[in-house]
């Protein structure tokens, strides 16, 4: 586990705290398990795969997914990837409706990093030629007039194989080697984003830990942030 927490910006409105990582990883878990933990102090936002399926974000992802395919993927990944954006532009805004008196911190289970990775990541696996830390870049640049950045990113990286085994597992059959291989290439752009902003994004290695490790690993730096924050507004 990295030593160094990204530092969180003095603002009233709660924390925004969204947990990042390939799929397989566990972040889920840790996300509800962080959530649980806090209580009233938290909102949590669920991933949007997670939405019920007669809501607007669950019947764009159900469109998605129709063809059953492990990473949203339709064959029209620039559409993919706006429609996905406004999803998540959608997300916040109905967040910014809701009452959250009490609330300390907003904990999201991916947020506009994992639009950025993934469909750069599918983008550049047909064009080759293309560096995908750049389109990730140039895509999170493109969605920051609509919605700002977290005040923090938890990374969570483990290896690649128990994630994909995991993920396998989840949706009930085996990745193809293609599919695997792509999954290491967006493991590859987060570590790269992470690594470039080291102000934002706190990286957390629990390849070797439990699922209740990994619960505790994330509760201890969203606690650590809250506790900066807390002495900034001391």
């Amino acid at each position: 586990m990295t030593a160094s927490i990204a530092t969180p910006h003095a603002v009233d409105a709660p924390l925004r705290v969204c947990i990042e990582g390939i799929n397989g990883v566990g972040k889920t878990s840790a996300a509800r398990a962080v959530a649980a933990q806090l209580g009233t102090r938290c909102r949590l936002l669920d991933e949007l795969t997670d939405q019920p399926g007669d809501t607007l974000p669950g019947q764009v992802i159900a469109a998605l997914s129709s063809e059953q395919d492990p990473f949203l993927r339709t064959g029209h990944p620039v559409a993919e990837a706006l429609a996905l954006f406004g999803l998540q532009v959608r997300k916040h805004e109905q967040l910014a409706q809701r009452d959250l008196a009490g609330v300390e911190v907003v904990l999201e289970d991916r947020g506009l990093d994992t639009v950025a990775v993934y469909q750069a990541a599918i983008l550049c696996s047909q064009n080759p030629e293309t560096s995908p830390e750049d389109v990730a870049r140039h895509l999170l640049a493109s969605g920051r007039p609509l919605l700002p950045p977290p005040d923090a990113t938890i990374l969570l990286i483990g290896d690649l194989a128990v994630c994909s085994q995991r993920f396998a597992d989840r949706i009930g059959r085996q990745l193809d080697p293609a599919d695997v291989q792509l999954l290491g290439q967006i493991d590859a752009v987060y570590r790269e984003m992470a690594a470039d902003d080291p102000a934002r994004y706190t990286i957390l290695d629990i390849a070797d830990m439990s699922p209740d490790e990994s619960a505790s690993a994330v509760a201890r730096v969203v606690g650590t942030l809250l506790e900066q924050r807390e002495a900034v507004h001391a």
